[in-house]
Parts: structure tokens; sequence; C-alpha cells
């Protein structure tokens, strides 16, 4: 009978560390997804100030088409990404497309800055100063967002990783890690951006 007992005590033991580990699993899961939350919400932010920028600049700039429509398509394309990856957030393909548009924008709006440089009513121009500083001060919350997201992609990875909960991890749900938000030049993006008029 103490035998019985034991393996019943035993049993409910693991059932029991078997739910610590499938809530823990489901907590740090919930946290980068949310945190991922917070990267659309500031990247959303980002993709309405940039047609009001665009717009500004294109009376002054109107034989600059191609850099406007280029910035334009950029900004489009990454918009379109973030809803797939705001739908799968943390899925390896969808984070690493997510990155190369946002690397792609980037680079269009570095080009638009250069060019903007030889127009000095633009540099002027209060809505285009506030603008600029709006866009600025949203990179920079970008930046803080994706470092949240990352830390916690990063606790639930470990987490994951570890012992023993990866014994059971794929069975609860849990198949594979979570990707990283990493751009193609993250040491410039975790600088604030220069935008100078």
């Amino acid at each position: 009978m103490t035998v019985i007992w034991s393996m019943l005590g035993i049993a409910v033991l693991v059932a029991i560390y078997l739910i610590v580990i499938y809530n823990q699993l489901v907590s740090l899961r919930n946290r980068f997804k949310n945190s991922f939350a917070q990267i659309e919400v500031q990247l959303k932010r980002r993709y309405d100030l940039i047609p009001n920028l665009i717009e500004v600049a294109k009376k002054a700039m109107a034989h600059e088409r191609e850099t406007l429509e280029a910035v334009v398509h950029a900004r489009n394309q990454a918009a379109g990404l973030l809803k797939e990856a705001a739908a799968h957030p943390g899925e390896v393909g969808t984070m690493a497309h997510l990155a190369q548009a946002e690397s792609q924008l980037g680079q269009a709006m570095a080009h638009f800055n250069v060019v903007m440089e030889a127009y000095p009513d633009l540099k002027t121009n209060q809505t285009m100063m506030q603008l600029n500083e709006e866009l600025t001060s949203t990179e920079n919350r970008v930046a803080f967002a994706r470092q949240a997201y990352n830390d916690a992609v990063m606790q639930y990875n470990t987490y994951r990783q570890s012992f023993p909960p990866i014994l059971v991890a794929a069975s609860f749900g849990h198949p594979q890690d979570a990707e990283l938000l990493e751009f193609a030049d993250s040491a410039e993006i975790q600088a604030a951006p220069k935008v100078q008029f």
C-alpha cells in the first residue's frame, strides 16, 4: 500500500512539475508576443508619419519623384510585412522578411534625407522640422521596443532550451525557438537617427 501511495505521490509531483513548465512556456511566449505588439505600435506610427513627410516634401522636390516613390514603396512593403509579422511574431521567416523590409525602408529614408539637403526651403519648413522630430522620436521608440522584444525572446528561448523543458516543449505546442528581430544595420539602428537640415 505504501508503494502505491509513493507512486501516486511521485505521479502527482511530476504532473505538477509539467504544469509549471507548460505555464512558464505560455507566460514567456505571451511576453514576447506582447513585446512585439509594442514594436508594431511604433512601426505603425512611423509608417503613418512617412506619407506626411513625403507630402510636405512633394511640392519642393517635384523633380525628385523617383526618390519620393522609392520611400513610399519601401514604406508600403514594410507595412505589409508588419501585418504578417504581427500575425506570427517570433516565426523565423517572418521576422527575417520584416527585418529586410525595414532595412530597405531605412536606406530609402537615408537617400531621401540626402536629397532633401539640396532644398533649403525644406530645411526651414516648420512642418517638415516637426515631422522629422516626431520621426526621430519614433525611431528611438522602435529601437527600445525592439530591444525589449529581443530580451523577451531570449528569455523564452533560454527556458525552452533548458532541461527539462526541452523534453516536453514540443509536445506542449512550443516546437521551435522564437526568432529575434535583427536588422542588417543593427549597430546603426541602435544609435539615434540623425536628421539634418
